[in-house]
């Protein structure tokens, strides 16, 4: 194959940048932004604007990522975008399990803020993406198909991750003999079963039956060219990462104040503002590709994308605070476990047909609607 790029041309680096090859670039003026008003002490407008500034930052992160996915073959690009696909979650969550280690003052708060980013990004994929995919999908196309037994692992993998949910969740409120100990060991070991899981399913869906992850609609025969060069991609790639963690570090540090300052519970944020700017520039493909009837991969998107964060980085931030010392548990709190599994069981009810039509799509976004008032209105805590 051809090179379509030039190792010594910057342009392509230069244009992932430019406003007027993608419109959602204007809001990178968001990053210069929020450094002036973090000089100046503002910080509820600094919250907002690294906020903002996330959302096209991780636009950049997924489109350096899936030029390099374009050299590294079929099996690992699909293990780059799972790694990739999810980094600004890790990136805040991290830092907040940081926090929690420096500034013990701000331990309880930034617990809350991991838990409630982590149950948000499982909900926003789920229930909001993908009602998203399938109304816009729906109205195109009066009945859509897709590759059932692909989903079929994804929803299985989901519904193990909300048994590790549900369990530590149930043992805290019916066992009076419970500590937060128990819990908390309970937790670690059940992430490290979530994470074997989740290696297994990667070995599953890449090696052993690949053949049962092919696309139903062909897409996956066309051979996208790369428009970047794989040194313009890693640089692309680690300079968005740099900003995203700068502006995470910005926000979390301005997360409790600015919650108090709008009357906005802390678990709002972190549940639906946090997830949708830090997800909605990047997993908008799973809307586009939807219309153009391209289901697996829509689906794949979506659904992957909750996977990635339910089996695989809420275990990891849960074994990342052990090593830290900070007490961070799978124990999310009745609330976020009850909607967590209401929304699984609600989209793989929906998809069980293998079949998708716009008013499915509107029962999800409905769904979502219901849960994103019941967490603005509910004066509920994390683990209450």
């Amino acid at each position: 194959m051809s090179e379509v790029v030039h190792e010594s041309n910057y342009d392509s680096l230069l244009d992932a940048f430019s406003p007027l090859k993608n419109r959602l670039n204007w809001l990178l003026l968001a990053v210069p932004v929020t450094l002036f008003f973090n000089i100046q002490g503002n910080v509820e407008m600094t919250f907002l604007f690294s906020m903002i500034s996330i959302m096209p930052l991780a636009f950049l992160m997924g489109h350096a990522t899936e030029e390099i996915a374009l050299r590294a073959g079929e099996n690992l690009g699909g293990l780059l975008n799972a790694t990739f696909g999810n980094a600004v979650e890790i990136i805040i969550a991290s830092i907040a399990i940081y926090t929690a280690f420096s500034d013990p003052d701000q331990a309880e708060t930034m617990i809350v803020l991991v838990q409630a980013s982590l149950i948000g990004s499982i909900l926003g994929n789920l229930l909001l993406v993908l009602g998203l995919a399938l109304l816009w999908g729906g109205i195109k196309f009066k009945i859509q198909s897709f590759n059932q037994s692909a989903l079929s692992m994804n929803g299985s993998l989901l519904l193990l991750a909300i048994l590790a949910l549900i369990i530590p969740a149930a043992a805290h409120h019916t066992g009076s003999n419970v500590t937060d100990e128990n819990i908390l060991e309970l937790s670690r070991y059940a992430s490290l079963a979530l994470l074997v899981m989740y290696g297994l399913s990667l070995f599953f869906q890449f090696k052993t039956h690949s053949d049962l992850f092919h696309s139903t609609e062909g897409e996956s025969s066309h051979h996208e060219e790369p428009k970047m060069s794989i040194k313009n991609a890693w640089a692309l790639l680690i300079l968005a990462t740099i900003l995203v963690g700068y502006m995470a570090e910005l926000l979390v540090h301005s997360v409790d104040k600015a919650a108090s300052e709008w009357g906005m519970p802390t678990l709002f944020i972190g549940v639906i503002l946090l997830p949708f700017f830090g997800n909605a520039a990047e997993h908008f493909t799973a809307v586009i590709v939807a219309g153009k009837d391209k289901m697996d991969l829509s689906l794949a998107i979506a659904i992957g994308s909750s996977v990635q964060i339910a089996v695989f980085v809420a275990p990891l931030m849960v074994l990342f605070a052990w090593i830290m010392g900070v007490g961070l548990s799978l124990e999310f709190g009745l609330l976020e476990t009850a909607a967590t599994f209401m929304g699984v069981l609600v989209a793989n009810f929906i998809l069980n047909d293998g079949k998708t039509n716009w008013l499915e799509g509107a029962m999800l976004l409905a769904c979502y609607v219901i849960l994103a008032l019941s967490f603005l209105l509910i004066p509920f805590e994390v683990g209450a």
